[in-house]
């Protein structure tokens, strides 16, 4: 399959998404448009990927937040957060992205795994019913 085209799974679930809309079309050279175009099936692919990613992590955090409900264990752990704002930093240094996005995109997720850890301990307290699983 070639990189401009989104993958099965990312077809079969984009609805209405038109991979080809742009507000740009008769504007600019067509050779020029068509180049953009592959590029942007590529990022479109990667946005996928990231996506699925994302889910795979969180998945993974629910189960750490029902461990941590069942064992009495606080939502957020400082430490391990201060850690991998840490290793994510570096990692973005090597990889030539800005360290600050990537503590930022790391933070929002932080905080929406403390906000499930939270709701599944209010749960677990409540009527054992997990309302983000």
């Amino acid at each position: 399959m070639s990189d401009t085209q989104p993958t099965p799974n990312a077809q079969r679930h984009s609805g209405d998404y038109d991979p080809h809309a742009s507000s740009l079309r008769g504007e600019v050279d067509p050779g020029v448009m068509e180049e953009l175009l592959a590029v942007r099936g590529s990022i479109d692919n990667i946005d996928a990927t990231l996506v699925y990613l994302l889910a795979e992590r969180f998945k993974a955090t629910q189960r750490v937040g029902h461990l941590k409900a069942e064992h009495a264990l606080p939502p957020g752990d400082p430490g391990r957060e201060a850690a991998q704002i840490a290793r994510l930093r570096r990692l973005a240094e090597d990889a030539q992205l800005d360290p600050a996005f990537a503590e930022k995109f790391l933070n929002f997720i932080i905080s929406e795994v403390i906000r499930h850890h939270q709701a599944i301990s209010a749960s677990r307290a409540g009527d054992g019913a997990d309302p983000l699983t």
